[in-house]
């Protein structure tokens, strides 16, 4: 026969993991309750635990829409303090070797980490005005994949993909795509035929979709004042740095001049950037 004291153990332990049990699910739901006092909390404050941060409001929409940069680097501040290391695991040094994105003349200094050169090299700075919701949407954390849940974000989604936490397609490949050669109608890859062109996109594009980079995350102007003085600064984001084989589709823009006939190619695409990247009609300049 077992002895009492074994079963006044168990009792005991039963009524302290029930106990434990009562007051986390207390909690869980005093901030369902209020959630505006939930997702006032500070990113990474003291009041948050990894999983509660991680399940933070801010981190699927609508909050994600209106995050800061400031309250999204509270706590992924690392992604602008981390180095490149100065030698590889292979035994490369950093300082005497280029990474893909240093091979072209607009990028100055040693290499430096992915999220840095979008958001804080001179370049970065000079070009781009990118937020960190630029790219980031939402996720799911915890599948990491859209419809896999009855809770979570709908397969349709475009906010992000499998595996990922943005969608490369509606992002990344914007300015990391391959050059449509084909559809601009070079005889070979811009590298190798440039020089015909005098070196310079304006040779054509200064008649030819005018109406362009008219959107929050680029900055028009100085784009095209750094493309009259280098074309590489062009190149740079359409084909030079292409992380894929393929082109990103852009909106077809109408310009002064434009032809009304609608190439082969451009039909079914549009001819609007998407909504949250729109300029307000007095800042878009056609």
């Amino acid at each position: 026969m077992e002895s009492p004291k074994t079963g006044i153990v168990i009792l005991a332990l039963v009524a302290g993991v029930s106990l434990a049990g009562a007051l986390l699910g207390w909690n869980v739901r005093q901030q369902v309750a209020h959630p505006a006092h939930s997702a006032a909390l500070p990113a990474g404050g003291a009041a948050n635990d990894h999983l509660r941060a991680t399940y933070d409001p801010i981190h699927f929409k609508p909050a994600i829409e209106s995050a800061t940069d400031a309250q999204c680097l509270a706590c992924h501040r690392e992604v602008l303090e981390d180095k490149v290391r100065e030698t590889s695991p292979a035994g490369v040094k950093a300082a005497t070797s280029k990474a893909w994105y240093q091979r072209l003349s607009t990028y100055q200094g040693e290499q430096d980490t992915f999220h840095r050169r979008h958001l804080s090299t001179p370049l970065a700075k000079e070009l781009m005005n990118l937020n960190c919701t630029t790219c980031h949407q939402g996720n799911d954390p915890r599948e990491e994949a859209p419809g896999s849940s009855a809770t979570s974000a709908p397969q349709s989604t475009q906010d992000f993909t499998l595996r990922k936490q943005v969608n490369v397609e509606t992002t990344c490949l914007k300015c990391h795509g391959q050059m449509n050669i084909g559809v601009m109608g070079l005889p070979s890859p811009w590298h190798e035929s440039k020089e015909m062109f005098g070196n310079s996109c304006l040779t054509c594009h200064a008649a030819i979709r005018t109406n362009r980079h008219q959107v929050t995350y680029l900055k028009a102007e100085a784009i095209e004042a750094a493309g009259q003085k280098n074309a590489d600064v062009c190149y740079g984001c359409h084909g030079g740095r292409s992380w894929y084989r393929i082109s990103y589709p852009y909106p077809r823009h109408a310009w002064e001049g434009m032809s009304p006939d609608v190439p082969d190619w451009a039909k079914g695409r549009p001819t609007e950037s998407e909504a949250r990247f729109q300029l307000p009609p007095s800042a878009n300049k056609k």
